[in-house]
Formats: C-alpha cells, structure tokens, sequence
C-alpha cells in the first residue's frame, strides 16, 4: 500500500484463527473431486457464479450489461492455440447465499463441464464457488471481496497457498488506510464505533488481531466494539447505546444495506447524531443512498472503481467514463462500482483463455492465470505472489455522497492510497 500508513495484515494465521475469520460463512458441502472430464468440441464453457436476487442482489445488478457487452465482443470467436472457438458463458444465481454458490458452482464443473470458473461478490459468493473449483481441480479466478475473507475464510496457508482458484481485489489494510486518512481530515475526538456482522466479512473487518481494532489504536484512534450483530437484524438499540454512552463521533464497519439502513433510521429515531459515518458494502449503491432521503446526505466509503479512475478496458477500449455513460443510458441507471469489477474479471478471463495453449486442459488454462500480466478496467493484475500466492491487489481510494440537483454523486476525497486516481473534494462533516 503506497500513502501516509502501512499495515501489515499478511501476518502469518493459525488454523484456529483462519477458520475464526470465516465463521461467519455458512460451510458449503464438501464435493469430493471427481476427475471432471472437458467435452470435446470447439466451445469453451465458462461458468459464473454472482447474487442476482437476496440482499447482496446489489453487486450483480450490472451482470446482464456487461454481458450483453462482453458477447458481442466474442461473437466472432476466440482466438486461442492456433484455433477459433465459441464462447459460452454460463450464469448462475447464489441468491446471496453460500450452500447455494457452492450448489451451483457443483452443477457448472460437473454436469456444465466448464473449463473455467468465475465468480464475485463477497466471502458469501467467492469462497464456496473457490472452494468448489479448488477440490475439483478446475482453473477459477474470482473478485469483489476483500482479499483476507477470501484467503484466510477459506483457511489458506500463506506458506502455501491454493493452486487453482486465484483472486483480484484489494485487502483491509487498504481500507483501513483510506478511512484513516479520510478522518484525519476533520477535527473529531478520534473515538470510532464499529458494527460488524457475524459474517465473514465482519468477523474479517472486527478482528482483533487483522481486522481495524490494533491498525486503529495504532493511528491513536480509540475503537468501540460492542460485539456482533447477527445478518439482517432489526434492533441496534445496544449498539446505539454503547456509542452514545462512549461519545463516539465517528461510525464505520461492513454491513449489508438492510442492516445499515435499519441501523440509520434507529440512530436518528435514538438521537444519536456522529460526525462521520464511513461504512463498507452498503454504502456503495447509489439505490441504497437514494432510498435513505437526505440522510445518506455526507455518508462515506471506500471507493473501489469509478469514472474518474485513469484505466480502460483491454477488451473493448472503453475508458472507464466510457463504460459507466454507456451502462446510464443502457439502462437508465446510475453507475455502480461492481460495474467496472465485474467487466474486470471477464475481460482477465478472455486475456488468460487467449493465452492458453490448450483450453480444454486445466493445467494449461491455470498456466496462464499465473502468467497474467494484464491492464484491465480496475487496473493492472498480476499474480506475483504478493500479498500471498493466490491474490494481487487493485487500488483503493475513499469519498463521500453528497446531494446535487441530480441526485447523489460520490466524490473521491482520499486519494493517498491510490495517487493516480484524482480527487473530487474534500470529506465534510456530517450536517
């Protein structure tokens, strides 16, 4: 991580730790490996795996555009090992759930037959669709989760590593970077109030050893943890309380956005009135902001991927303002930050299956996933074994929402985790 702070998250995990970390995770069924066989005929298959529907539906709300934009692209074919060959991309719904993701990761590998496995959107989705191309052996290349609840919630070695799945992403040292250097621009009594999910996600961020606890007491900012709250809770009076009674003038923490909207509404019907509110996951929507009125007015977040970003597309050329204009005026919509992500891992894909030297063989096609030296739309990827084997990070900047005569625009205010990204402004305390 470039900027004013550097922590180091990639501390070597026990196994007790690890599975602490992703005990949140509903354990997937374990699918023993069934020496999948690859049909043989001109058409690569690759699989998919995100949430269309339940309450993570938000990161797959971008899905059906990127691929209508990606099919087009491969409607004449994919050049690969001296052949043209057919591209089928075959999509399926977790339903934001994990013994879902892992249900259909199984039904892709072994009755889709597959020859890669791709798949986004938090622990829920990436690790048991991970996990399922892991023990099958069957090359898969996954996004949108921070890299530690991907690594450590599926219990990895650092020492060792996975051999067939590998993750793009940024980690919690980053975010945890971006928020501090996004507070330290307002004058606050540095006490912090964490809500953390019991999920892999929250138990990742609320770690008292990886999570934001030690990398906040060291940035002598005092953190307040009353503990975690179950998914899809509808009382945070405790919470509420402890802030209060603790002074807390800044709120941060992951959360889904049902849980923080009910959160947010308990906060102003309790009085409870904090200077910022920096929270990840569900603070990254324009709809969750939209239907928060003028109270999602100043919320904050990390920024993973925007119209500002200075990268494009390898495989259609697209600036990254190009393909947020045309997703708004394809569907009426404004952008959204899994947008650029999820044209990310598709286009990685088509790069590593161009430079495969024989696509219907799993070794080959991993091969090329650990040669990968790609510019994408998020921004270079390539596996060079940092932060460990399997995982290489994309840039991370923080900002705000703020209210315009056309509705919420997210501004990039922290920018010194990620230099090259401009900035839009400066944080504002919450009014």
């Amino acid at each position: 991580m470039t900027g004013d702070r550097d922590f180091n998250l990639n501390a070597s995990v026990t196994r007790r730790r690890a599975v602490k970390l992703g005990a949140g995770l509903v354990a997937a069924p374990a699918i023993l490996r069934a020496g999948v066989a690859r049909a043989a005929d001109d058409v690569i298959r690759v699989g998919m795996v995100s949430p269309q529907t339940g309450p993570l539906a938000g990161f797959g709300e971008a899905d059906g555009f990127i691929l209508d934009g990606v099919r087009k692209a491969l409607a004449g074919g994919l050049q690969s090992g001296g052949k043209t060959w057919k591209v089928e991309i075959i999509v399926k719904d977790s339903q934001s759930n994990p013994n879902r993701a892992a249900e259909v990761a199984s039904e892709l590998i072994l009755r889709d037959k597959v020859d890669l496995i791709l798949a986004s959107a938090a622990p829920e989705t990436t690790n048991p669709v991970a996990d399922q191309a892991e023990v099958n052996e069957v090359p898969c290349i996954t996004t949108n989760c921070p890299w530690q609840p991907y690594f450590f919630g599926r219990n990895g070695d650092p020492a060792k590593g996975f051999k067939y799945t590998y993750h793009f992403f940024w980690g919690l040292e980053d975010v945890i970077g971006a928020f501090l250097n996004l507070w330290d621009t307002v004058p606050t009594n540095k006490i912090v109030g964490g809500i953390f999910p019991n999920d892999a996600d929250g138990n990742a961020w609320g770690d008292p050893k990886l999570g934001l606890p030690p990398a906040l007491a060291a940035a002598g900012y005092k953190l307040i943890d009353p503990g975690r709250f179950q998914v899809m809770s509808n009382d945070f009076t405790a919470q509420i309380t402890a802030f209060k009674q603790a002074g807390c003038e800044i709120i941060t923490g992951n959360a889904i956005p049902p849980d923080f909207a009910t959160f947010w509404a308990q906060c102003a019907q309790q009085g409870f009135k904090p200077k910022i509110v920096t929270i990840g996951k569900a603070l990254l929507f324009p709809a969750v902001i939209d239907s928060l009125g003028d109270r999602g007015n100043g919320l904050s977040t990390e920024i993973w991927w925007g119209p500002t970003h200075p990268y494009k597309s390898g495989l259609t050329g697209q600036s990254t303002r190009d393909l947020c204009d045309a997703y708004t005026a394809a569907t009426k919509r404004p952008w959204t930050q899994p947008l650029g992500f999820q044209h990310a891992l598709l286009e990685v894909a088509v790069d590593v299956l161009k430079r495969a030297k024989n696509v219907k063989a799993s070794e080959s096609i991993l091969e090329s996933i650990v040669a990968t030296n790609y510019k994408s739309i998020v921004g270079p990827v390539n596996w060079t074994g940092k932060p460990v084997k399997n995982v290489t990070k994309t840039p991370l900047v923080a900002g705000q929402w703020r209210k315009g005569p056309k509705g919420f625009e997210l501004i990039i205010a922290e920018n010194k985790t990620a230099p090259d990204v401009p900035l839009g402004g400066k944080l504002e305390p919450l009014s």
